[in-house]
């Protein structure tokens, strides 16, 4: 299920200022001061969407859970003073209400929302016969199809100006990152809806502002439509995530010093053709490859079953998964990549063996 609007509402922002995508404010609207300082701020910068949350779902009571209703106002004005347009979050039908009343141009549905089908079902009906576009932040949870579920909901309820937004996921692993950026899961997405626009959101991902630049860069190389930085006067200061927000001066840094790379042109397109080509063959050459494996795995599974041997045998599986990421190693190719490979390998060749020592057998 894909709409394919070439000229949604984020695509034509970035056209008209012939670059990425800027989304940027705080946190949390805190005071009309500190709002309206920032706004005036980023309207120097020239940034597309001024972005602030009124209502912060917070994971403890007692924590600064946003001024509500009456941060609207604050964003009314910075729309009608500075002319940008603003964006919150919702998450309950009645924020949708509050901010359509308020003419809000933008909203987004954030991680701890998306993640819930019902609640983004709920918010898919409240907007439904609007026309307001909606930016949709990934789970917090590595799932792509909760992302792709909330986005076509939207879809469905005839909300065709819908973005995603890539904030990185929660991990139990301790990384230089807040929450992992696990690119494959955004790029995925691409591919599902080519069409639609995507936004990297540093900030969450990084959660501290050394990483903004370079996981910016990243999205950017990776052709995202732009990216979602938050932005404070005073981030020591921030009555949520202090410790990831940036100063606008710093913000206008970080723009200057990205870089946006070129769409490829008809003589790049005709020279890498021919590596393409060889990509194609060496892919086939590989499936080739795994088809003959799996042939002999299923001799050893004939084999295991004919003589009542168990199909995991520890030792085995732990020399495999050394020496295969020592050849990796040796033919200079990431041996972490190779592991990860024969993870898979091995669960399917697992798969394959029960199959066949279950078959038929007295239990079945």
């Amino acid at each position: 299920m894909e709409r394919k609007k070439e000229n949604n509402y984020f695509h034509q922002l970035s056209k008209l200022r012939r670059r990425p995508l800027v989304i940027a404010g705080p946190c949390s609207a805190e005071t009309r001061e500190q709002v309206m300082d920032t706004a005036r701020q980023l309207k120097d910068l020239q940034a597309d969407i001024f972005r602030a949350g009124v209502w912060k779902p917070r994971s403890k009571p007692g924590t600064f859970e946003g001024v509500g209703t009456e941060g609207m106002k604050w964003l009314h004005e910075v729309r009608q003073e500075y002319g940008i347009p603003v964006a919150t979050e919702v998450a309950r039908p009645h924020h949708v209400e509050t901010a359509l009343k308020h003419n809000i141009d933008v909203l987004w549905i954030g991680a701890r929302t998306t993640v819930n089908p019902f609640a983004v079902q709920e918010l898919a009906d409240a907007l439904r016969g609007t026309q307001v576009p909606v930016m949709v932040k990934n789970p917090v949870s590595p799932d792509l199809s909760l992302w792709a579920g909330a986005v076509e909901r939207l879809w469905a309820a005839g909300i065709e100006d819908v973005a995603a937004i890539h904030r990185g996921f929660s991990s139990y692993e301790v990384t230089q990152y807040r929450n992992e950026p696990l690119w494959q899961i955004p790029i995925q997405l691409k591919g599902m809806y080519p069409f639609l626009p995507v936004v990297v959101d540093p900030s969450h991902i990084g959660g501290q502002p050394d990483l903004i630049l370079p996981i910016s860069q990243t999205g950017l190389d990776l052709n995202f439509d732009g990216v979602m930085i938050e932005t404070h006067p005073n981030p020591a200061e921030a009555l949520s995530d202090a410790e990831q927000q940036i100063t606008p001066e710093a913000l206008g840094e970080i723009l200057d010093k990205l870089q946006v790379r070129s769409l490829p042109d008809a003589a790049f397109i005709s020279r890498t053709e021919e590596l393409r080509q060889k990509i194609d063959r060496a892919d086939r050459e590989i499936i080739e490859a795994l088809a003959r494996r799996m042939r002999l795995v299923e001799k050893i599974g004939e084999d295991k079953k004919e003589n009542n041997i168990a199909v995991l045998q520890p030792e085995r599986w732990n020399s495999i998964f050394e020496t295969r990421k020592e050849w990796a190693r040796q033919m200079q190719i990431n041996p972490e990549f190779a592991a990860e490979l024969y993870e898979l390998i091995h669960l399917e060749s697992i798969r394959v063996q029960t199959e066949i020592v279950e078959k038929n057998s007295p239990n079945q």
